[in-house]
């Protein structure tokens, strides 16, 4: 029997970790008449035009019921001033889906990384604490974390009290079968999680330690998630998101030509404990 090393990744997505050409990180890339003409962006601000570089008055836009109606008269603004004003907007309309929760403060804070961490990843311990809940809270039969914990009962050699390392295959086509982590619950559209992070980009489990004696078994999981904070045209062509003003000015903001402020990788990163016992 073929001896397990530790620890050993179990699982990774097709897509990539670290995966930089992936659609939702590009910015710059397109002109007004593009944004206007291709993704029907012609209003995008309650309080400025990007286009013409001018604030908004009371009279020449519709009221919104999602943010913004302490404006200024109109006038001839910078780019830079500009961008400020759609960012401040940008969070205050972001507290719409983001109204409960240890998780409510992120989507503020990764706003502030869009508008000044020039690309660099995230992370927040936060954000950590928040896929360790979802793991550990998902009972339903294809979470990922019942899957492995079912799948290593099957697989250990109880007689030998040892794991043979040609089972670690199982271990993969069970989490391939099951839900991966995500926040797409109907809480997440209100806790802040929805917002920032919602699906996932890439995701790599490993198996870090295991321990197995008196039936019963002991091991350590890590789960590494990766997302992008970033829109790509599919995203702003779908209605679910155009008709928010929060996904007109974020798609603005990072792909107009006159701003592109870079999205960037968020990392999502925890460590569970499980254990389990052969009947």
């Amino acid at each position: 029997m073929s001896r397990l090393y530790l620890p050993t990744l179990l699982f990774r997505t097709q897509k990539w970790i670290d995966d930089y050409s992936a659609n939702d990180m590009r910015c710059g890339e397109l002109s007004e008449a593009q944004l206007r003409k291709s993704f029907m962006l012609n209003y995008v601000s309650d309080a400025v035009d990007p286009y013409t570089l001018t604030r908004r008055s009371a009279f020449d836009r519709p009221q919104s019921i999602f943010c913004c109606n302490n404006l200024d008269i109109s006038d001839k603004i910078s780019v830079e001033q500009c961008a400020e004003i759609l960012f401040n907007e940008f969070r205050q309309c972001a507290h719409a889906f983001s109204l409960y929760g240890p998780y409510r403060h992120l989507i503020i804070k990764m706003i502030n990384h869009m508008q000044y961490g020039k690309g660099t990843p995230f992370s927040d311990t936060a954000l950590d604490a928040a896929l360790k809940e979802q793991l550990l809270n998902d009972r339903t039969a294809n979470s990922s974390l019942l899957r492995i914990k079912g799948a290593l009962i099957e697989c250990i050699n109880w007689r030998e009290s040892s794991f043979p390392v040609e089972k670690i295959e199982e271990l993969t086509k069970a989490i391939q079968k099951s839900k991966l982590p995500k926040f797409d619950r109907f809480q997440d559209n209100f806790n802040g999680m929805g917002i920032t992070v919602h699906d996932t980009w890439a995701t790599q489990i490993s198996l870090l330690s295991l321990h197995i004696a008196e039936n019963r078994y002991r091991a350590t999981l890590s789960f590494h998630v990766q997302d992008h904070f970033g829109l790509d045209s599919t995203d702003i062509s779908q209605q679910k998101f155009n008709q928010f003003m929060l996904f007109r000015i974020w798609f603005v903001l990072q792909h107009y030509n006159k701003f592109a402020f870079k999205p960037f990788m968020t990392n999502i990163s925890t460590t569970i404990e499980i254990a389990g016992s052969h009947q």
